[in-house]
Protein backbone atom coordinates (compact mmCIF):
# COMPACT_ATOMS: atom_id res chain seq x y z
CA UNK A 1 0.00 0.00 0.00
CA UNK A 2 1.62 3.03 -0.89
CA UNK A 3 2.10 6.04 1.77
CA UNK A 4 -1.13 7.76 0.53
CA UNK A 5 -2.87 4.76 0.74
CA UNK A 6 -1.67 4.61 4.51
CA UNK A 7 -2.67 8.52 5.33
CA UNK A 8 -6.01 7.16 4.06
CA UNK A 9 -6.51 4.22 6.53
CA UNK A 10 -5.14 6.89 9.15
CA UNK A 11 -7.80 9.11 8.23
CA UNK A 12 -10.43 6.65 8.38
CA UNK A 13 -9.21 5.53 11.76
CA UNK A 14 -9.22 8.96 12.83
CA UNK A 15 -12.83 9.32 12.06
CA UNK A 16 -13.92 5.98 13.96
CA UNK A 17 -14.27 6.56 17.82
CA UNK A 18 -14.10 3.13 18.43
CA UNK A 19 -12.07 2.08 15.63
CA UNK A 20 -12.99 -0.06 12.59
CA UNK A 21 -12.40 -3.58 10.92
CA UNK A 22 -9.36 -4.34 8.51
CA UNK A 23 -12.31 -5.84 6.35
CA UNK A 24 -14.64 -2.99 6.22
CA UNK A 25 -11.36 -0.69 5.68
CA UNK A 26 -10.75 -2.42 3.08
CA UNK A 27 -14.08 -2.33 1.25
CA UNK A 28 -14.12 1.25 1.91
CA UNK A 29 -10.62 2.10 0.47
CA UNK A 30 -11.92 0.31 -2.56
CA UNK A 31 -8.88 -2.03 -2.19
CA UNK A 32 -8.12 -5.91 -1.11
CA UNK A 33 -8.46 -6.93 2.04
CA UNK A 34 -4.43 -8.05 2.11
CA UNK A 35 -3.71 -4.93 1.10
CA UNK A 36 -5.18 -3.31 4.19
CA UNK A 37 -3.19 -6.18 6.37
CA UNK A 38 0.09 -5.04 4.72
CA UNK A 39 -0.41 -1.16 5.77
CA UNK A 40 -1.76 -2.50 9.59
CA UNK A 41 1.88 -4.34 9.57
CA UNK A 42 3.77 -1.44 8.28
CA UNK A 43 2.17 0.95 10.74
CA UNK A 44 2.83 -0.85 13.75
CA UNK A 45 6.59 -1.36 12.77
CA UNK A 46 6.78 2.56 13.59
CA UNK A 47 5.54 2.60 16.64
CA UNK A 48 2.54 2.77 18.96
CA UNK A 49 0.72 4.79 16.17
CA UNK A 50 -2.57 2.16 16.09
CA UNK A 51 -3.80 -0.45 17.78
CA UNK A 52 -4.49 -3.74 16.32
CA UNK A 53 -6.36 -6.66 17.20
CA UNK A 54 -6.41 -9.76 15.26
CA UNK A 55 -9.75 -11.44 15.06
CA UNK A 56 -11.40 -14.23 13.12
CA UNK A 57 -14.79 -14.77 11.83
CA UNK A 58 -16.73 -17.43 9.77
CA UNK A 59 -19.34 -16.66 7.38
CA UNK A 60 -21.16 -18.48 3.73
CA UNK A 61 -19.63 -18.10 0.95
CA UNK A 62 -21.50 -19.63 -2.57
CA UNK A 63 -19.06 -21.93 -4.90
CA UNK A 64 -18.31 -21.47 -8.53
CA UNK A 65 -21.17 -23.91 -9.05
CA UNK A 66 -23.47 -22.15 -6.47
CA UNK A 67 -22.54 -18.88 -8.05
CA UNK A 68 -23.64 -19.83 -11.38
CA UNK A 69 -27.05 -21.39 -9.98
CA UNK A 70 -27.61 -18.02 -8.34
CA UNK A 71 -26.43 -16.22 -11.77
CA UNK A 72 -28.31 -18.67 -14.39
CA UNK A 73 -31.17 -19.95 -12.72
CA UNK A 74 -31.85 -23.54 -10.85
CA UNK A 75 -30.99 -26.08 -13.43
CA UNK A 76 -34.82 -27.17 -12.55
CA UNK A 77 -35.60 -23.98 -14.27
CA UNK A 78 -32.77 -24.73 -16.86
CA UNK A 79 -34.02 -27.71 -18.15
CA UNK A 80 -37.43 -26.78 -18.20
CA UNK A 81 -37.12 -23.81 -20.64
CA UNK A 82 -34.52 -25.81 -22.72
CA UNK A 83 -36.85 -28.30 -23.39
CA UNK A 84 -39.56 -28.19 -26.73
CA UNK A 85 -43.17 -28.42 -26.74
CA UNK A 86 -42.50 -31.67 -28.64
CA UNK A 87 -40.08 -32.85 -25.79
CA UNK A 88 -36.62 -33.70 -25.85
CA UNK A 89 -34.30 -36.82 -24.89
CA UNK A 90 -32.75 -36.88 -22.03
CA UNK A 91 -28.78 -37.60 -23.32
CA UNK A 92 -29.58 -35.30 -25.75
CA UNK A 93 -30.48 -32.48 -23.34
CA UNK A 94 -26.78 -33.25 -21.48
CA UNK A 95 -25.21 -33.04 -24.95
CA UNK A 96 -26.77 -29.62 -26.06
CA UNK A 97 -26.92 -27.59 -22.99
CA UNK A 98 -24.66 -28.97 -20.34
CA UNK A 99 -27.19 -29.80 -17.83
CA UNK A 100 -27.56 -31.83 -14.54
CA UNK A 101 -30.73 -33.38 -14.26
CA UNK A 102 -32.57 -34.01 -11.04
CA UNK A 103 -31.18 -31.68 -9.11
CA UNK A 104 -33.48 -30.19 -5.93
CA UNK A 105 -34.45 -26.68 -5.96
CA UNK A 106 -32.17 -24.51 -4.10
CA UNK A 107 -31.91 -20.99 -6.37
CA UNK A 108 -33.79 -19.30 -3.10
CA UNK A 109 -31.66 -20.29 -0.55
CA UNK A 110 -28.25 -19.52 -2.82
CA UNK A 111 -29.91 -16.31 -3.59
CA UNK A 112 -30.09 -15.34 0.21
CA UNK A 113 -26.89 -16.06 0.69
CA UNK A 114 -25.55 -13.72 -2.11
CA UNK A 115 -27.55 -11.38 -0.81
CA UNK A 116 -25.88 -11.48 2.84
CA UNK A 117 -29.03 -13.04 4.17
CA UNK A 118 -27.94 -16.18 4.96
CA UNK A 119 -28.82 -15.83 8.62
CA UNK A 120 -32.52 -16.64 7.02
CA UNK A 121 -31.14 -20.15 6.86
CA UNK A 122 -31.41 -22.80 9.19
CA UNK A 123 -28.10 -24.99 10.14
CA UNK A 124 -29.62 -28.15 8.04
CA UNK A 125 -30.28 -25.95 4.61
CA UNK A 126 -26.85 -24.74 4.52
CA UNK A 127 -25.11 -27.85 5.36
CA UNK A 128 -27.27 -29.24 2.36
CA UNK A 129 -25.97 -26.80 0.25
CA UNK A 130 -22.45 -27.66 1.15
CA UNK A 131 -22.61 -31.59 0.80
CA UNK A 132 -23.46 -30.65 -2.41
CA UNK A 133 -20.87 -28.30 -2.75
CA UNK A 134 -22.87 -25.17 -3.52
CA UNK A 135 -21.25 -23.87 -0.17
CA UNK A 136 -18.25 -23.35 1.78
CA UNK A 137 -17.78 -21.59 5.16
CA UNK A 138 -15.03 -19.35 4.76
CA UNK A 139 -12.99 -18.26 7.89
CA UNK A 140 -11.93 -14.62 7.26
CA UNK A 141 -8.75 -13.36 9.69
CA UNK A 142 -9.19 -9.99 10.29
CA UNK A 143 -7.85 -6.86 12.76
CA UNK A 144 -9.94 -4.45 14.86
CA UNK A 145 -7.76 -1.39 14.11
CA UNK A 146 -8.34 1.27 16.68
CA UNK A 147 -5.90 4.69 17.77
CA UNK A 148 -2.55 3.99 19.50
CA UNK A 149 -0.99 6.16 22.21
CA UNK A 150 1.25 8.18 19.83
CA UNK A 151 -1.60 8.16 17.03
CA UNK A 152 -1.15 10.97 14.11
CA UNK A 153 -2.33 11.30 10.53
CA UNK A 154 1.21 12.08 9.71
CA UNK A 155 4.09 9.81 9.58
CA UNK A 156 7.32 10.91 10.32
CA UNK A 157 10.27 8.52 9.03
CA UNK A 158 12.18 6.76 12.10
CA UNK A 159 15.56 6.41 11.66
CA UNK A 160 17.06 3.08 12.26
CA UNK A 161 20.95 4.18 12.90
CA UNK A 162 23.17 6.81 14.75
CA UNK A 163 25.55 7.88 12.34
CA UNK A 164 28.33 10.14 13.09
CA UNK A 165 27.29 13.05 11.22
CA UNK A 166 24.12 13.18 13.59
CA UNK A 167 26.17 13.28 16.76
CA UNK A 168 28.97 15.64 15.49
CA UNK A 169 25.77 18.25 14.21
CA UNK A 170 23.41 17.11 17.35
CA UNK A 171 20.57 16.29 14.87
CA UNK A 172 19.66 13.41 16.60
CA UNK A 173 18.22 15.47 19.49
CA UNK A 174 15.51 15.95 17.14
CA UNK A 175 15.02 12.83 15.06
CA UNK A 176 13.13 9.52 16.55
CA UNK A 177 14.31 6.28 16.20
CA UNK A 178 13.01 2.67 15.73
CA UNK A 179 13.12 0.66 19.00
CA UNK A 180 14.87 -2.25 18.59
CA UNK A 181 13.26 -5.33 18.73
CA UNK A 182 15.61 -7.87 21.12
CA UNK A 183 13.13 -10.94 19.81
CA UNK A 184 13.28 -10.47 16.33
CA UNK A 185 15.57 -13.43 15.05
CA UNK A 186 18.97 -12.50 13.95
CA UNK A 187 21.12 -13.94 10.79
CA UNK A 188 21.91 -17.41 10.21
CA UNK A 189 25.26 -16.80 10.56
CA UNK A 190 27.65 -19.14 8.11
CA UNK A 191 29.79 -21.66 10.20
CA UNK A 192 30.89 -25.57 9.16
CA UNK A 193 28.40 -28.13 10.16
CA UNK A 194 30.14 -31.30 12.14
CA UNK A 195 29.25 -34.69 10.22
CA UNK A 196 26.91 -37.50 11.75
CA UNK A 197 30.06 -39.39 12.03
CA UNK A 198 32.17 -36.94 13.86
CA UNK A 199 29.28 -35.71 16.20
CA UNK A 200 28.89 -39.47 17.33
CA UNK A 201 32.41 -40.00 17.58
CA UNK A 202 32.36 -37.25 20.22
CA UNK A 203 30.15 -38.84 22.32
CA UNK A 204 31.99 -42.06 22.13
CA UNK A 205 35.39 -40.66 23.36
CA UNK A 206 33.25 -38.65 25.95
CA UNK A 207 32.40 -42.55 27.05
CA UNK A 208 35.14 -43.72 27.27
CA UNK A 209 36.46 -41.14 29.21
CA UNK A 210 34.00 -41.00 31.50
CA UNK A 211 34.66 -44.91 31.99
CA UNK A 212 38.67 -43.93 33.08
CA UNK A 213 39.90 -44.60 29.72
CA UNK A 214 43.23 -43.42 28.17
CA UNK A 215 43.17 -43.03 24.78
CA UNK A 216 45.83 -44.44 22.59
CA UNK A 217 47.99 -42.66 19.64
CA UNK A 218 46.43 -43.81 16.18
CA UNK A 219 48.37 -41.86 13.93
CA UNK A 220 49.34 -44.24 11.47
CA UNK A 221 47.22 -45.84 8.62
CA UNK A 222 50.22 -47.92 7.48
CA UNK A 223 51.07 -50.74 9.66
CA UNK A 224 53.49 -53.78 8.92
CA UNK A 225 51.96 -57.24 8.75
CA UNK A 226 53.85 -58.53 11.80
CA UNK A 227 52.11 -55.40 14.10
CA UNK A 228 48.96 -55.99 12.11
CA UNK A 229 48.62 -59.98 12.31
CA UNK A 230 51.96 -61.38 13.56
CA UNK A 231 51.99 -59.76 17.34
CA UNK A 232 48.27 -60.70 17.29
CA UNK A 233 49.08 -64.71 16.97
CA UNK A 234 47.19 -64.82 13.69
CA UNK A 235 48.57 -67.37 11.35
CA UNK A 236 50.36 -66.40 7.96
CA UNK A 237 48.15 -68.59 5.96
CA UNK A 238 45.06 -67.11 7.49
CA UNK A 239 42.44 -65.62 5.03
CA UNK A 240 42.34 -62.32 6.27
CA UNK A 241 45.72 -61.88 5.14
CA UNK A 242 45.03 -62.68 1.92
CA UNK A 243 44.61 -59.55 -1.13
CA UNK A 244 40.62 -60.29 -1.16
CA UNK A 245 40.55 -58.89 2.43
CA UNK A 246 43.38 -56.74 2.80
CA UNK A 247 44.95 -53.84 0.59
CA UNK A 248 49.00 -54.54 0.20
CA UNK A 249 51.22 -51.09 -0.38
CA UNK A 250 53.69 -51.25 -3.38
CA UNK A 251 56.05 -48.19 -1.86
CA UNK A 252 57.15 -48.77 0.73
CA UNK A 253 56.55 -52.42 0.20
CA UNK A 254 58.57 -53.53 3.64
CA UNK A 255 59.37 -52.76 6.88
CA UNK A 256 62.74 -53.38 8.75
CA UNK A 257 62.72 -51.87 12.40
CA UNK A 258 61.12 -54.26 14.79
CA UNK A 259 61.89 -55.50 18.12
CA UNK A 260 64.52 -58.40 17.85
CA UNK A 261 64.04 -60.13 20.74
CA UNK A 262 60.05 -60.15 21.04
CA UNK A 263 59.69 -60.64 17.40
CA UNK A 264 61.82 -64.00 17.70
CA UNK A 265 59.40 -64.81 20.62
CA UNK A 266 56.50 -64.11 18.13
CA UNK A 267 58.52 -66.33 15.55
CA UNK A 268 58.68 -69.83 18.30
CA UNK A 269 55.17 -69.45 19.27
CA UNK A 270 54.24 -69.43 15.51
CA UNK A 271 56.11 -71.94 14.58
CA UNK A 272 56.98 -74.18 17.76
CA UNK A 273 54.50 -73.50 20.55
CA UNK A 274 55.20 -72.33 23.87
CA UNK A 275 53.56 -71.05 26.77
CA UNK A 276 51.43 -74.09 27.14
CA UNK A 277 50.13 -74.20 22.98
CA UNK A 278 51.75 -76.14 20.16
CA UNK A 279 51.77 -72.95 17.92
CA UNK A 280 50.71 -73.16 14.03
CA UNK A 281 53.24 -75.96 13.56
CA UNK A 282 54.37 -73.83 10.02
CA UNK A 283 57.60 -72.01 8.42
CA UNK A 284 57.37 -68.67 9.91
CA UNK A 285 58.58 -66.34 7.21
CA UNK A 286 59.92 -62.27 8.12
CA UNK A 287 59.43 -61.69 4.56
CA UNK A 288 55.21 -62.16 5.27
CA UNK A 289 55.76 -60.23 8.54
CA UNK A 290 57.42 -57.56 7.28
CA UNK A 291 55.12 -56.78 4.14
CA UNK A 292 53.25 -53.24 4.82
CA UNK A 293 49.65 -52.57 4.25
CA UNK A 294 46.52 -50.42 5.14
CA UNK A 295 45.67 -51.39 9.08
CA UNK A 296 42.63 -53.84 8.83
CA UNK A 297 41.92 -53.13 12.38
CA UNK A 298 43.34 -51.13 15.61
CA UNK A 299 44.42 -53.79 17.28
CA UNK A 300 47.67 -53.31 15.62
CA UNK A 301 47.44 -49.69 18.30
CA UNK A 302 46.38 -52.16 20.81
CA UNK A 303 49.69 -54.46 20.39
CA UNK A 304 51.78 -52.07 20.26
CA UNK A 305 50.57 -50.10 23.61
CA UNK A 306 50.70 -53.75 25.33
CA UNK A 307 54.08 -54.27 24.09
CA UNK A 308 55.21 -50.84 25.27
CA UNK A 309 53.56 -51.81 28.65
CA UNK A 310 54.89 -55.23 28.94
CA UNK A 311 58.33 -53.11 28.72
CA UNK A 312 57.97 -51.37 32.49
CA UNK A 313 59.65 -52.49 35.80
CA UNK A 314 56.12 -52.83 37.51
CA UNK A 315 52.78 -53.85 35.99
CA UNK A 316 49.99 -51.54 36.59
CA UNK A 317 46.20 -52.08 35.11
CA UNK A 318 45.07 -49.94 32.21
CA UNK A 319 42.21 -49.21 30.61
CA UNK A 320 42.96 -47.79 26.77
CA UNK A 321 40.81 -46.86 23.91
CA UNK A 322 40.97 -45.84 20.55
CA UNK A 323 38.70 -44.39 17.37
CA UNK A 324 40.18 -44.14 14.31
CA UNK A 325 40.03 -44.96 10.14
CA UNK A 326 40.60 -49.10 9.39
CA UNK A 327 40.75 -50.33 5.51
CA UNK A 328 39.49 -53.68 4.61
CA UNK A 329 38.73 -55.21 0.76
CA UNK A 330 35.08 -55.57 1.58
CA UNK A 331 31.65 -56.24 -0.72
CA UNK A 332 30.03 -52.97 -1.04
CA UNK A 333 26.87 -53.08 0.59
CA UNK A 334 24.05 -51.70 2.51
CA UNK A 335 26.57 -51.85 5.88
CA UNK A 336 30.05 -52.33 4.69
CA UNK A 337 32.52 -50.12 3.26
CA UNK A 338 36.05 -50.79 2.37
CA UNK A 339 37.33 -47.85 4.80
CA UNK A 340 35.58 -47.38 7.98
CA UNK A 341 35.85 -46.42 11.56
CA UNK A 342 36.85 -49.23 13.77
CA UNK A 343 36.62 -48.43 18.02
CA UNK A 344 38.29 -50.09 20.54
CA UNK A 345 38.91 -50.75 24.13
CA UNK A 346 41.27 -52.45 25.95
CA UNK A 347 41.39 -53.51 29.85
CA UNK A 348 44.25 -55.45 31.25
CA UNK A 349 44.57 -56.73 34.71
CA UNK A 350 44.63 -59.63 37.15
CA UNK A 351 41.89 -62.17 36.54
CA UNK A 352 39.71 -60.76 34.47
CA UNK A 353 36.83 -62.78 32.71
CA UNK A 354 34.60 -63.26 30.30
CA UNK A 355 32.08 -62.05 32.88
CA UNK A 356 33.77 -58.91 33.50
CA UNK A 357 33.89 -58.39 29.71
CA UNK A 358 30.04 -59.39 29.61
CA UNK A 359 29.79 -56.38 31.89
CA UNK A 360 31.80 -53.44 30.70
CA UNK A 361 29.86 -54.28 27.02
CA UNK A 362 26.76 -53.94 28.97
CA UNK A 363 27.99 -50.58 30.51
CA UNK A 364 29.72 -48.98 27.25
CA UNK A 365 26.20 -50.33 25.30
CA UNK A 366 23.57 -48.78 27.69
CA UNK A 367 25.61 -45.39 27.47
CA UNK A 368 25.00 -45.12 24.09
CA UNK A 369 21.09 -46.04 24.19
CA UNK A 370 21.68 -49.18 23.19
CA UNK A 371 19.90 -52.21 25.55
CA UNK A 372 18.95 -54.71 23.10
CA UNK A 373 22.37 -56.37 23.40
CA UNK A 374 22.80 -60.30 22.13
CA UNK A 375 26.44 -62.05 22.72
CA UNK A 376 26.80 -65.03 19.93
CA UNK A 377 30.09 -67.25 20.48
CA UNK A 378 32.71 -66.70 17.40
CA UNK A 379 36.26 -67.35 16.71
CA UNK A 380 39.37 -64.86 16.95
CA UNK A 381 42.77 -66.19 16.10
CA UNK A 382 43.51 -63.68 19.15
CA UNK A 383 40.99 -64.09 21.54
CA UNK A 384 39.63 -66.46 23.07
CA UNK A 385 36.83 -67.02 24.53
CA UNK A 386 35.55 -64.90 21.76
CA UNK A 387 31.97 -63.13 21.45
CA UNK A 388 30.11 -61.52 18.35
CA UNK A 389 28.05 -58.44 19.75
CA UNK A 390 25.08 -57.47 17.91
CA UNK A 391 22.55 -54.87 18.41
CA UNK A 392 18.79 -54.40 17.00
CA UNK A 393 18.49 -52.56 14.64
CA UNK A 394 14.52 -50.63 14.06
CA UNK A 395 15.64 -49.42 10.85
CA UNK A 396 16.60 -52.45 9.32
CA UNK A 397 13.85 -54.43 11.41
CA UNK A 398 16.45 -57.06 12.63
CA UNK A 399 20.06 -57.89 14.61
CA UNK A 400 23.12 -56.31 13.20
CA UNK A 401 26.63 -56.96 14.83
CA UNK A 402 27.84 -53.92 15.70
CA UNK A 403 30.94 -54.83 17.26
CA UNK A 404 33.63 -57.80 18.34
CA UNK A 405 34.82 -59.05 21.66
CA UNK A 406 37.11 -61.73 23.65
CA UNK A 407 39.80 -62.32 26.06
CA UNK A 408 43.39 -61.80 24.38
CA UNK A 409 45.20 -65.36 23.88
CA UNK A 410 48.85 -66.21 26.52
CA UNK A 411 50.16 -67.00 23.10
CA UNK A 412 49.81 -63.07 21.82
CA UNK A 413 50.33 -61.62 25.81
CA UNK A 414 53.14 -63.87 27.01
CA UNK A 415 55.75 -63.23 24.10
CA UNK A 416 55.44 -59.47 25.11
CA UNK A 417 56.50 -59.96 28.49
CA UNK A 418 53.43 -59.14 30.63
CA UNK A 419 52.75 -61.47 33.57
CA UNK A 420 51.29 -64.75 33.37
CA UNK A 421 48.52 -63.68 35.86
CA UNK A 422 47.34 -61.15 33.97
CA UNK A 423 44.39 -60.88 31.56
CA UNK A 424 43.43 -58.72 28.83
CA UNK A 425 40.08 -57.99 27.62
CA UNK A 426 38.89 -56.17 24.40
CA UNK A 427 36.08 -55.23 22.19
CA UNK A 428 36.01 -53.83 19.02
CA UNK A 429 33.01 -52.03 17.12
CA UNK A 430 32.62 -49.77 13.90
CA UNK A 431 31.49 -46.02 14.37
CA UNK A 432 29.57 -46.30 11.20
CA UNK A 433 26.68 -49.01 12.42
CA UNK A 434 25.96 -47.01 16.06
CA UNK A 435 25.74 -44.09 14.17
CA UNK A 436 23.27 -45.33 11.66
CA UNK A 437 21.01 -46.66 14.18
CA UNK A 438 21.20 -43.39 16.10
CA UNK A 439 20.04 -41.42 13.45
CA UNK A 440 17.85 -43.85 11.29
CA UNK A 441 20.31 -44.38 8.43
CA UNK A 442 19.32 -47.55 6.48
CA UNK A 443 22.27 -48.05 4.02
CA UNK A 444 25.57 -46.90 5.09
CA UNK A 445 26.90 -45.08 1.04
CA UNK A 446 23.78 -42.67 2.68
CA UNK A 447 26.12 -41.54 5.60
CA UNK A 448 29.76 -42.08 3.69
CA UNK A 449 31.07 -41.75 0.38
CA UNK A 450 29.62 -39.57 -2.51
CA UNK A 451 26.35 -40.33 -2.27
CA UNK A 452 26.23 -38.32 1.05
CA UNK A 453 23.40 -35.72 0.60
CA UNK A 454 25.22 -32.66 2.33
CA UNK A 455 21.61 -31.27 3.57
CA UNK A 456 21.18 -34.30 5.80
CA UNK A 457 24.72 -32.99 7.18
CA UNK A 458 23.40 -29.65 7.97
CA UNK A 459 20.22 -30.64 9.16
CA UNK A 460 21.51 -33.64 11.21
CA UNK A 461 20.61 -32.93 15.17
CA UNK A 462 23.38 -32.73 17.88
CA UNK A 463 23.85 -36.23 19.12
CA UNK A 464 23.36 -37.01 22.18
CA UNK A 465 22.88 -40.57 23.35
CA UNK A 466 20.26 -42.02 26.10
CA UNK A 467 22.22 -42.87 28.82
Amino acid sequence: MADTGVLELLRLIEKADDGVDSVDAASRLGVDHQVVVGAVKSLQSLGDIISAEQRSSKHWELTEEGSEIAKQGSYEARVFSAVPLEGLAQSAGRRSQGLQIGFFTVLEKLLLLQKGSGSQLEDKDKNELKKRKLLSEVTVKSYWIGKGNSFSTTITKQETELTPEMIASGSWKEKKFKPYNFEAMGVAPDCGHLHPLMKVRTQFRQIFLEMGFTEMPTNNFIESSFWNFDSLFQPQQHPARDQHDTFFLSDPALSHEFPQDYLERVKRVHSEGGYGSQGYMYDWKIEEAQKNILRTHTTAVSARMLYKLAQQEKFTPVKYFSIDRVFRNETLDATHLAEFHQIEGVVADYGLTLGDLMGILHQFFTKLGITKLRFKPAYNPYTEPSMEVFSYHEGLKKWVEVGNSGVFRPEMLLPMGLPEDVSVIAWGLSLERPTMIKYGINNIRELVGHKVNLQMVYDGPICRLDS
